[in-house]
């Protein structure tokens, strides 16, 4: 796992300073403190720091291919490298490394693009072709790995892994994006469509970009989509064999490394399948590391243990306290871009225990989207059955009706917390499953931001965009469309990131076996009923894993990682919620509206109202813009 950064200077080529691209390197040393490179030519400049994971001598960056007329910066790992170098030299290529990077530059110079197809893992590299006077970019399938992009007034494209190494360079403008605050403030995180800085872009999730000097910058290019259009009508037990059988692939393919390798473990269906599959394939016990809450309703290192226990690992836990918010500047330092997912304070705890242990760490990431494990998809699916037997008319009148006149009870049994389901209800599948998705709706985000930024903003929705990708889903049910939407719009905007940043930040590399791909399009043909059944999420990969998992761990209610912003923004954190309506850069900027933030303050604080995601949103983005000095 690694960092990669460059410069490309498309239209008229010019010398590209190799300390410019060192610059941009070094901002990112967390992602490889093992080594550096930079290589540069008339045009282009091309730089690289190494987390070192397989042959750890044998394949510095850049890299040269054998013929010396390509290079590459890598990061990731291609988890079939080895049969595509045995492919590779019986067509007559020649290596001189044990790694994975080389093959990478092989199958360029003998597919070009049509390489990436070939290619098992999780990437994002830049290859420079001296023939061709071409560079080629691209990302995985599923957008594991990041890549930020932006071209300068000079002509050139900057590109790195981290929006920070972008900002080390003299030309790049910190101009507020009023579009990505809006998709922010609405989701959580900046999505991959967006980003906070105008003039900056990411490389989207199964694309590349392949540039020529002496031509003007392309637009980027599809080269992989999940499909959720065919069906495949086995039987049970054979689907479930063959689930079995992808999982097992899966899990056996990501742990090759020439480094220590664990899990984390939550105690959960998706990490706890992952540890029963890596303790049948390995010979030695397998360490595995979580973390618990001091506050026993939130703590699930229980169920860890029992899973540590049944399979033998070498178990690591750890119990850090809820009080853990002044850790939140360094959360902002990670992310550059505001991140508002909570989760993100124990993903970090977590990745620090097992880097202890570890380099590489497998985790459980992936089933909810694949496999429809999230509660709003079997909110969702159900609801759609609703729709298919209602008219819209009646439907728009009585649940629109009824959902306005229901009080908002969270406190309340889930059973009678129907407000937001009436709401759904009133609307399209699409429109019901991004107001679902979304954190703070448009009436409060109007609220808040001033009538000149509500100007800026234009009429744009963010929920436009969701719902148009759910509408063109190449699907069959609103099930589809919803896992469709969830993993090309939610799981790269804010799990994988959440992922990357965290675990990056402490030089650990975070593999995701339930994002093989054939395992993912294998459960996008599974039949709605093999996905949910009842009020049961993933229900095939529950029924393969009771051969090896206790029914208390498959079948118990989802929680994932839990912080009490809630209650902290009551206590420690008051004082600096308050602040933010007060003398802040985002009310400074003309951005935001004092009045509305201090009345959602106060609100939350008296506890007369829970407006803490709100609240931690605004603060994050606040922490985010003033670190990176953003301007209006």
């Amino acid at each position: 796992m690694c960092g990669i950064a460059g410069i490309f200077h498309s239209e008229t080529p010019k010398p590209v300073d190799p300390l410019r691209v060192e610059r941009m390197c070094e901002a990112m040393v967390h992602r490889g403190p093992d080594g550096a490179g930079v290589w540069t030519d008339l045009g282009v400049g091309l730089g690289h720091r190494r987390l070192s994971i397989i042959d750890l001598e044998g394949s510095p960056q850049p890299m040269h291919s054998a013929d010396g007329r390509a290079v590459i910066v890598f990061n990731g790992e291609i988890y079939n490298f080895r049969e595509l170098r045995a492919e590779l030299e019986r067509e007559g290529a020649h290596f001189r490394t044990q790694g994975d990077t080389e093959v990478i530059l092989a199958a360029w110079r003998r597919w070009g693009p049509n390489c990436l197809s070939r290619l098992d893992g999780m990437f994002a590299f830049a290859l420079y072709d001296l023939d061709k006077r071409q560079l080629f970019l691209a990302r995985d399938r599923f957008g594991v790995k990041p890549l930020f992009l932006s071209q300068l007034s000079d002509g050139s494209l900057i590109f790195a892994s981290e929006l920070k190494g972008l900002l080390t360079h003299p030309l790049l403008r910190r101009r507020l994006n009023p579009q990505a605050l809006d998709a922010f403030m609405t989701w959580g995180y900046v999505p991959d469509t967006h980003s906070i800085l105008e003039g900056v872009s990411k490389l989207q999730a199964g694309h590349f970009l392949l540039l020529e000097q002496g031509k003007p910058l392309p637009a980027q290019r599809r080269w992989w989509d999940i499909s959720f259009a065919e069906r495949n009508e086995g039987k049970e037990a054979d689907l479930s064999a063959e689930l079995v059988h992808l999982l097992r692939e899966a899990v056996q393919s990501r742990m090759v490394s020439d480094v220590p390798l664990g899990a984390f473990l939550s105690g959960g269906v998706d990490s706890s399948s992952v540890v029963a599959l890596m303790s049948e394939a390995s010979g030695e016990p397998v360490l595995t590391c979580s973390i618990g809450f001091d506050v026993q309703a939130l703590d699930e290192t229980g169920y860890a243990r029992t899973i540590a226990d049944k399979f033998g690992t070498l178990h690591e836990a750890r119990t850090v306290s809820q009080d853990d918010f002044a850790e939140i500047d360094a959360l902002a330092a990670m992310f550059d871009e505001p991140f508002a997912d909570a989760s993100a304070l124990p993903t970090w705890r977590v990745c620090q225990l097992a880097r202890e242990k570890v380099t590489v760490a497998l985790s459980g990431d992936g089933a909810d989207e694949a496999f429809a494990g999230y509660r709003r998809q079997v909110f969702h699916h159900n609801e759609e059955r609703v729709r298919s037997v209602l008219p819209a008319s009646v439907r728009g009148s009585l649940f629109g009706g009824l959902g306005r006149i229901w009080p908002k009870a969270d406190w309340a049994p889930r059973p009678l917390r129907a407000k937001t389901t009436l709401l759904a209800l009133a609307h399209s599948g699409e429109e019901g499953y991004a107001n679902a998705l979304s954190v703070t709706n448009p009436a409060i985000r109007s609220s808040l931001y001033t009538s000149d930024f509500r100007q800026k903003l234009g009429g744009f929705r963010p929920e436009d965009e969701l719902i148009a990708i759910m509408q063109k889903a190449p699907a069959r049910s609103g099930l589809d469309r919803a896992q469709y939407a969830d993993l090309a719009f939610w799981l790269p905007g804010d799990i994988l990131t959440k992922v990357d940043r965290t675990s990056m930040a402490v030089s650990l590399e975070a593999r995701e076996p339930l994002l093989d791909h054939r395992l993912v399009e294998f459960a996008a043909k599974l039949p709605d009923a093999m996905r949910v059944r009842g009020t049961t999420g993933k229900y095939l990969l529950k029924k393969c894993m009771e051969r090896y998992l206790p029914q208390d761990v498959l079948y118990r209610p989802k929680q994932g990682f839990v912080t009490p912003i809630a209650s902290w923004m009551r206590g420690p954190l008051a004082k600096e919620v308050r602040s933010i309506a007060r003398n802040s850069n985002l009310v400074q900027s003309g951005w935001i509206e004092s009045r509305t933030v201090a009345s959602l303050a106060d609100a939350h604080i008296s506890g007369t109202s829970d407006h803490s995601r709100t609240l931690w949103q605004l603060l994050m983005l606040e922490k985010s813009i003033s670190r990176m000095g953003v301007q209006g």
